[in-house]
């Protein structure tokens, strides 16, 4: 019980601060903060993912997979900020 609490709590404040961004977002129209509302909302969602498994496991490769995706958004948000046309 305790374990899907903690997810339940933390799939919660990665959704906070993917809204936190999206309102950046919303006032500076930046993609990089984009890229970071996204990254954030797709981590929170697959931690509700984990909840629902019949058998909840973080180690599935769908999971990491799916969080490789999160981590590739703030990459290429920060490779395009330092690197691209609108920097």
């Amino acid at each position: 019980m305790i374990p899907g609490f903690l997810l339940g709590v933390l799939a919660t404040m990665f959704v906070a601060a993917g809204l936190f961004f999206l309102r950046f977002w919303i006032e500076t129209r930046d993609s990089f903060f984009l890229a970071f509302a996204a990254s954030f909302t797709i981590e929170g969602l697959s931690r509700v993912a984990v909840l629902f498994q019949p058998r909840p496991n973080e180690s599935s490769p769908w999971i990491y997979a799916i969080r490789l995706l999160a981590s590739l958004l703030i990459l290429a948000a920060i490779l395009k900020k330092n690197y691209g046309k609108d920097g």
